[in-house]
């Protein structure tokens, strides 16, 4: 099954414009073309594109984003370059997501004062 990039931007989330961006900078490799020479997506454009996604949601430059695919393109023998890549990648994640769970700690904490004054203060 192959859809537009209509139809790819709207089942993706992702605009046309940072799709046809992502294509010319390589960062969305595989885009075929049809006998028009319209953009094409395929199951695997999705799978690229939510992994894109992922990279992006979680801090990882586009430059690296491209390196790696870069790397991908170049076949079996990067793979421990890619997969140091995602390690060092995932060890950033881990440290934005525990100082996230910190200051959700400082919110809570916050929140359960505000709880303990309202049962204690007078409203008019």
């Amino acid at each position: 099954m192959t859809v537009s990039i209509k139809q790819f931007a709207q089942e993706s989330g992702v605009s046309e414009h940072t799709l046809r961006f992502y294509e010319k900078e390589g960062i969305l490799p595989f885009v075929k073309r049809n006998e028009h020479g319209n953009r094409i997506y395929d199951e695997q454009n999705f799978e690229w594109i939510y992994f894109i996604t992922s990279l992006r949601e979680t801090g990882m430059p586009l430059s690296e984003i491209k390196r790696y695919a870069e790397l991908f393109k170049q076949g079996d023998s990067t793979i421990p370059e890619r997969k140091r890549m995602m390690l060092d990648h995932k060890k950033k994640a881990e440290e934005q997501l525990a100082q996230i769970l910190k200051h959700m700690e400082r919110i809570n904490y916050k929140l359960a004062l505000y709880d303990v004054m309202e049962k204690t203060a007078k409203f008019p």
